[in-house]
């Protein structure tokens, strides 16, 4: 399918500025992280149809699941791993039965991660700080010596000692890994403190810097483009965001965010991106919010008079103007209720077939509001119905 042209001209003003990121790379975590949400498990015909739409849309990589895990678990991994063309990752603490596992199955790389702020160390991993930066090297090592391409994490880089977390990333560097992943695990970064962490790491590697961002205060998608800012080449997304928590920064609002704020050309079929969060939706039982940004029901939505008043005039009045809703595969929507304004009913009403006098359409918006006021919904069918009760004629079929 041939991709829609995409919207390049931004709006002159204070935030006409669109170049902080030349490229970006997308990698989708949905069917590991996002898995970990909790009371969310896909199964095997799950993840083969996520992984069959994120590949045709064009993600950069698959974070396909945790090999270890369990021989269904395994075979799902392999067998996505199999049908793609896309790069398909397999996640393994620095453990070798992780690592082999990860390998065997068929995986183009394998993300090996390890604890390093002090209460991970402590309390999880049970280990001192010269023995998770030997455990890293020695996984990095093994993976490379399979001829697979190795992402290594700090886990809780975020929580970690600055001088430690340069310690190790230096360290698994040297070992070779080709992808250093900055984890912000527990969601407690900010943009510009962020910034500044990435920026460093990138001064202390040659690897290429992956980051990993949640969103436990609102802040992983915010996270994640200030890390590309900070010059990372590739920032890991779930889709609708979900994952452990609170979740992780959302495949449709950073591919969004890079397309239409940054101008940068992701490679990615942004016009099956609401298609892919209903699948998700679908198979995780996690509902996505009605306010949730690029794919909630309101995300193209009108009721407000003056709003949708602008949006019959000139969609860019009060839509963002360089993200449409057939960019990402949606379709705007003039909602009826207590807010709804006169040239929203009209419109609504010449849709249908009708042709009504200013008085037909002060009356039908009297009613619309009246009912909108009492919660109640107003279809479509029942606009028509206050169409007829008022007498509004000419009704017809239209094609």
């Amino acid at each position: 399918m041939r991709r829609l042209r995409r919207r390049i001209e931004f709006f002159q003003g204070t935030l006409d500025s669109t170049s902080e990121i030349s490229e970006a790379r997308i990698f989708d975590t949905t069917l590991r992280d996002g898995e970990q949400s909790p009371r969310t498990s896909f199964d095997y015909e799950d993840k083969r149809e996520i992984a069959a739409i994120l590949d045709d849309m064009g993600t950069h990589v698959i974070e396909a699941g945790f090999p270890v895990n369990s021989e269904a678990e395994f075979e799902a991994v392999s067998d996505i791993a199999d049908a793609t063309s896309t790069t398909v990752c397999g996640l393994a603490r620095v453990v070798e039965k992780d690592i082999d596992a990860a390998i065997d199955s068929g995986v183009e790389m394998v993300h090996v991660f390890a604890s390093t702020s002090d209460v991970q160390l402590q309390d999880s991993m049970h280990a001192t700080r010269q023995e998770a930066l030997e455990r890293s090297v020695e996984a990095v090592e093994r993976v490379k010596d399979a001829g697979v391409t190795c992402m290594y994490s700090p886990m809780d880089a975020t929580r970690t000692d600055e001088q430690f977390l340069i310690d190790v990333i230096e360290a698994v560097s040297d070992a070779g890994t080709d992808w250093i992943n900055i984890p912000d695990t527990c969601g407690v970064a900010t943009p510009r403190r962020f910034y500044d962490m990435v920026e460093n790491v990138v001064a202390h590697t040659d690897a290429h810097v992956d980051v990993h961002t949640h969103d436990d205060f609102g802040l992983a998608s915010a996270n994640a483009l200030s890390g590309f800012e900070a010059g990372a080449a590739q920032a890991q997304v779930s889709v609708n965001g979900i994952g452990e928590r609170a979740g992780n920064a959302a495949y449709e609002e950073v591919v969004m965010s890079l397309e239409s704020l940054y101008d940068v050309d992701t490679g990615i079929k942004t016009e099956r991106i609401t298609e892919l969060a209903r699948i998700v939706e679908e198979k995780s039982d996690i509902p996505i919010p009605a306010n949730k940004p690029i794919v909630g029901d309101n995300a193209f939505s009108h009721e407000s008079g003056i709003h949708a008043a602008g949006v019959i005039e000139n969609a860019d009045t009060f839509e963002p103007g360089v993200m449409t809703p057939e960019m990402v595969g949606a379709t705007r929507e003039l909602v009826l209720g207590k807010h709804t304004g006169k040239h929203s009913v009209r419109e609504r009403l010449e849709d249908a077939g009708f042709e009504p006098t200013d008085a037909e359409v002060r009356e039908v918006t009297r009613r619309v509001k009246e009912q909108g006021a009492q919660k109640e919904q107003v279809t479509f069918e029942r606009l028509k119905e206050f169409a007829r009760d008022v007498g509004i004629k000419r009704e017809e079929v239209r094609v």
